[in-house]
């Protein structure tokens, strides 16, 4: 009867091993999601910082792209919250992004659907100042120009 109990005892340490290997699974899985109480905006950006460090070390230069793209996208949104690929180069044209430094994603699919986001990219030093429009809403962010020198992957001039 030995080995019947020693089997049954290993029985319960690899269920109980098992159990608590899950339960640590879904503890690491809970950590890495974002809280449901938590609003969509308060998650997608962050706060603004008024540290003096944060501020001097913003280039000026890409300070105005971010500036200029974010009131460009809202006033062309305003009045279209769904504008064409070339609508919405000639409006940063138009405020002074030189042609060469614009990129602009595609307003239709391949089988000819509307897009559900547009994105418009200004290339300014080793910055890109990237402007999205989805559901008439803009949301600009500054990223790093990639190795190719552009903002986009593909062609998107």
């Amino acid at each position: 009867m030995a080995p019947e109990n020693g089997t049954a005892a290993s029985a319960v340490r690899v269920r109980t091993a098992g159990t608590l290997l899950m339960l640590a699974a879904a503890l690491a899985l809970t950590a890495c999601t974002a809280s449901p109480a938590a609003p969509a905006s308060q998650a997608a950006s962050p706060a603004p910082s008024t540290s003096p460090e944060a501020t001097a070390s913003v280039d000026p230069a890409v300070a105005a792209a971010t500036s200029t793209v974010e009131s460009t996208l809202k006033k062309l949104v305003a009045n279209n919250p769904k504008p064409d690929r070339e609508a919405l180069r000639a409006a940063l044209v138009s405020a002074g992004i030189p042609k060469a430094n614009v990129e602009v994603s595609v307003s239709r699919t391949p089988t000819g659907l509307d897009v559900d986001a547009m994105e418009a990219a200004a290339l300014t030093g080793e910055s890109c100042v990237v402007g999205q429009i989805r559901d008439g809403g803009v949301v600009v962010t500054v990223l790093p120009v990639l190795t190719t020198g552009k903002c986009f992957v593909g062609d998107a001039r």
